[in-house]
């Protein structure tokens, strides 16, 4: 069976693309990355991806007259590349309804959805003062980390934990758990039922 084509969109330095490159490299793992798109130049993530030969694009904001071009924009770009999904890894921008329309995309967030949604995930759940956050992938939606969950993995809040080192276990686990929902998703399928995201016949 051939390996499924995703497009991987990236704003910054792509930790989570290298592990999606890393576990790609490997035949059995089924996937195989299209395209690595950004919104805008000059970013680890795209050389990440030249270096492992992978086809990239970049659409800025800035390069279009409104967002809605912007979007139809990227739209477009995606689906040139004929992906089974898109994989939203540190993509900064909101998406909007063309590309949404058009692609089932994935995210990952750092906190245990629907607690501590948005940009602060890990400084919210550390003032609320749980004991345990984690990771959370899901189907982006047109809110902002409020569409179906796929997978979630626990992180325990260790005493003494910051910001900085809570979050960077919680990476961790993210990596992790973006590959093998990756993985998952590309060789057993999917199908939604209202907010219930079943994968293969599970």
């Amino acid at each position: 069976m051939q390996p499924a084509p995703v497009v991987v969109l990236v704003s910054g330095s792509g930790t989570l693309l290298q592990a999606l490159i890393d576990a790609s490299a490997d035949p059995g793992y089924g996937v195989r990355i299209a395209a690595v798109g950004a919104d805008r130049d000059d970013i680890a993530g795209l050389d990440r991806a030249r270096r492992a030969g992978i086809d990239t694009f970049v659409e800025r904001v800035a390069d279009h007259p409104s967002r809605d071009a912007w979007d139809a924009a990227l739209a477009r770009r995606i689906a040139s590349y004929e992906p089974r999904f898109v994989v939203s890894a540190g993509f900064m921008k909101i998406l909007g309804p063309r590309v949404l329309a058009a692609h089932t995309v994935i995210n990952t967030h750092p906190a245990l959805l629907p607690s501590f949604p948005g940009s602060h995930g890990v400084r919210d759940a550390l003032a609320y003062g749980v004991t345990v956050t984690g990771t959370t992938c899901h189907v982006v939606d047109a809110g902002v980390d409020t569409g179906p969950i796929i997978e979630q993995r626990a992180v325990a809040v260790e005493p003494g934990d910051d910001e900085e080192s809570l979050h960077e276990r919680i990476k961790v686990a993210e990596r992790s758990m973006l590959v093998d929902v990756v993985a998952a998703l590309a060789r057993d399928g999917f199908t939604m039922d209202g907010r219930h995201v079943r994968i293969g016949g599970r």
